[in-house]
């Protein structure tokens, strides 16, 4: 056995789960293009400032999660790895212009992400998360359009009881107020704060909300709303999206003290939890507005709206569940014999084969011809061709266990062709 090891909170994805998760990632990319949205492939690193300033320097994310590269050479910044895709897609959409196409600019990413977290079930320091981000629109409208796709992506993967837990945590007019009332609300207890909690009253009280510590629980539990401070435009935002997604048949769950994760969030906030579950593996993702994060990082004012759905956390949610897809097939066809000099002709007839539309694989080894058939058979296949010493070919089909006689290799592949349509 081998003395390395895989890192700490990063793990080898073997079978099943590896296609699971290669399925999930396809039908992720199948909904964003069917719902219009432009495929982005972002870098995996980012100027670490732009995380910092985007996300907010008090958020977990920044200040205890951020994997930062050490500058090299010439290099005059600092860089992080991506712990979320927002701030990229929110960089690219100033740096190309976005602004000037039709808005609103919708786009989709399926992007590997790095945090330095405490590794659990269902939380990696590396996972794969499916974004959708729609720039330039401030209306209800979009909010429903970016809700619903996400709660139709997990409904189609099997997942039909999803919930959307939703709230508004509105905007730089109202949220002040409410933030200074929170305050109020947990000063009178905060010797029984922790002291990472302690500081987030000081700095940003809306962020106890998320806190996870038993205390601020117990204490957020009997907090105010915030959808009871909302200013007019807020109200009639929220009620607009809360209506819609009604109308739309989107199981809605009412969370007043749902804040999420990261400090550019306005307005609207949700997160698509399955019921029942305990803790973090109910939480398959979430989203919201972030309608001043544009011109926080250097654009024009603009609106926005997006979600993250983790990829890690929907494959555990189907696997207990009892509904990860079917594994791959293996090979149709495999491609047999024992002639070291026939290996080749092995390889090129597998190559016809899958050039054919049909799957197959060469045994390119010397074992004895028993010994490939019993591997075939364990991969599934349909047929064995097996080269013969004189170069003949015959067809041996595993299914009705039967064999043709020695042909040639043309006559054999189109036999082995009409074999596998056959059996559908």
């Amino acid at each position: 056995m081998s003395g390395f090891q895989s890192p700490r909170g990063l793990r080898d994805l073997l079978e099943p789960l590896a296609s699971a998760h290669g399925w999930a990632t396809d039908r992720a990319w199948a909904a964003a293009d069917a719902a219009g949205y432009a495929r982005i492939e972002l870098p995996i690193a980012e100027e670490s400032a732009l995380f910092e300033r985007a996300v907010g320097g008090t958020s977990d994310i920044v200040s205890k999660e951020l994997y930062r590269l050490e500058p090299r050479g010439d290099d005059a910044v600092t860089l992080a790895l991506r712990p979320e895709a927002t701030a990229g897609a929110v960089r690219a959409y100033i740096q190309h212009g976005m602004r000037s196409q039709p808005q609103p600019v919708r786009l989709a990413t399926v992007a590997q992400l790095f945090r330095y977290d405490r590794p659990q079930k269902g939380r990696y320091r590396q996972f794969t998360q499916f974004d959708i981000e729609a720039i330039g629109d401030s209306g209800p409208g979009i909010d429903l359009e970016v809700i619903e796709l996400g709660a139709a992506y997990l409904r189609d993967l099997g997942l039909t009881d999803v919930q959307v837990h939703l709230n508004s945590v509105g905007c730089t007019t109202c949220r002040p107020a409410y933030v200074e009332t929170l305050r109020a609300h947990f000063t009178p207890v905060v010797q029984e704060l922790s002291e990472v909690d302690q500081s987030r009253l000081a700095t940003n009280p809306l962020r106890l909300l998320d806190s996870k510590e038993p205390a601020t629980v117990k204490r957020a539990a009997s907090a105010p709303a915030i959808t009871d401070h909302l200013c007019a435009d807020c109200t009639a935002h929220h009620a607009s999206v809360t209506a819609g997604l009604a109308t739309i048949g989107v199981a809605v769950v009412p969370a007043p003290r749902l804040v999420r994760g990261l400090d550019y969030y306005t307005r609207t906030a949700w997160e698509y939890l399955l019921p029942g579950e305990q803790g973090q593996q109910g939480a398959l993702g979430g989203g919201g507005r972030y309608d001043g994060l544009v011109e926080l990082l250097g654009g024009t004012p603009t609106p926005g709206i997006g979600f993250a759905i983790g990829i890690d956390r929907v494959v555990l949610a189907l696997e207990a569940r009892g509904l990860l897809p079917t594994a791959a097939a293996g090979p149709a066809i495999v491609v047999a014999g024992i002639e070291p000099e026939s290996v080749a002709e092995r390889v090129a007839i597998a190559g016809q084969l899958r050039a054919a539309g049909v799957s197959a694989r060469a045994d390119v080894s010397t074992r004895k011809i028993g010994k490939q058939l019993e591997g075939a058979v364990r991969d599934g296949a349909l047929a064995v061709i097996i080269v013969e010493p004189d170069g003949h070919l015959t067809l041996r089909d595993l299914v009705k266990a039967s064999q043709a006689e020695p042909a040639e290799r043309g006559g054999v592949i189109a036999a082995a062709l009409q074999l596998v349509k056959n059996e559908g």
